[in-house]
């Protein structure tokens, strides 16, 4: 029987290549990202180059919120935090710290990312989140070991006007994919889906152009806890953290509402572009990165 599945693997392969460029001739298409021609048949109009690109990014960020560090200028809040190993802190968690444990990302929020992210969101295209399914599960890896062994996860939600116009909550889509491949991955980790527990109450505004005052302003009186989170540690689910501020206030809310812990997973972090170059530049010569941190490290004793 093994015999013949591999025999029809290998008819299947030339088939399928036909069938690609047969479609790709007869019905041509282009990526929606970088406008190049599609290469196959697929029901999402992102070419495989373009996906290609959609890495992990590597970025000293705050141990709260994954805020780049600015290596040019903040050596003293290394000093502020005792270090990488106490755990490096940005000014903005170290004045008003988030009531969420920690954030983390899989990227940064540019380039391909960004052409990804507008498609689910904006242009109705679903598959994407079936597309970055992986690279969500991923982001939530880097929790494993220090959440719980049973997490809530809920995704940020929408006000329901605007979910009725779009059709879906990108941020639902994103977490049922990831938690799909986890349950395959980690079958022990007890992820469970628990998105109507968290309701949004009124429409805001993007908090990116606001002033921490204004976010507050924006958001407060924005979410509500539907039912008994008591006791419960929360895995709060969005496709981007921006400004930080809509994780913050749901944080806020859950915990008010008895969470033991909120954790943050999303897709990427915003981060200023200044600071992506500066870790582009030193990620060409690793030397460089290492030697800035030493160069701020406590002397022996």
């Amino acid at each position: 029987m093994s015999g013949w599945r591999a025999v029809v693997r290998v008819l299947r392969s030339p088939v399928r290549t036909v069938v690609n460029d047969l479609v790709t001739t007869v019905f041509p298409a282009d990526c929606r990202c970088c406008e190049g021609p599609l290469q196959r048949l697929s029901t999402v109009p992102v070419c495989e180059a373009c996906v290609g690109r959609v890495v992990r990014h590597q970025i000293l960020g705050c141990g709260r919120c994954g805020e780049a560090v600015n290596l040019a200028l903040e050596m003293e809040d290394v000093r502020f935090a005792g270090m990488l190993a106490g755990g490096l802190l940005c000014r903005d968690c170290r004045l008003a710290a988030p009531e969420f444990v920690r954030a983390v990302a899989y990227g940064s929020y540019d380039m391909e990312m960004r052409g990804l992210i507008a498609l689910l969101k904006f242009h109705g295209v679903r598959g994407v989140a079936r597309l970055l399914g992986w690279q969500m599960a991923e982001a939530i890896l880097q929790l494993e070991g220090e959440a719980a062994a049973e997490l809530l996860v809920i995704a940020v939600p929408l006000f329901k006007e605007r979910e009725r116009q779009r059709g879906y909550n990108q941020s639902v889509l994103l977490a049922g994919e990831a938690l799909r491949r986890l349950k395959r991955l980690r079958p022990g980790w007890k992820l469970t889906a628990a998105h109507e527990m968290l309701e949004r109450r009124k429409s805001t505004e993007s908090s990116f152009v606001l002033s921490r005052k204004g976010r507050r302003r924006n958001l407060a009186g924005a979410f509500k806890v539907i039912g008994d989170i008591r006791g419960r540690e929360v895995l709060l689910i969005d496709d981007i953290l921006t400004s930080g501020a809509t994780a913050r206030e749901c944080a806020r809310v859950l915990m008010r509402a008895g969470a033991a812990k909120v954790w943050v997973a999303t897709l990427a972090r915003a981060q200023k572009r200044f600071m992506t170059r500066q870790y582009d530049e030193l990620h060409k010569d690793p030397g460089k990165l290492v030697a800035r941190w030493d160069l701020a490290a406590p002397e022996p004793g």
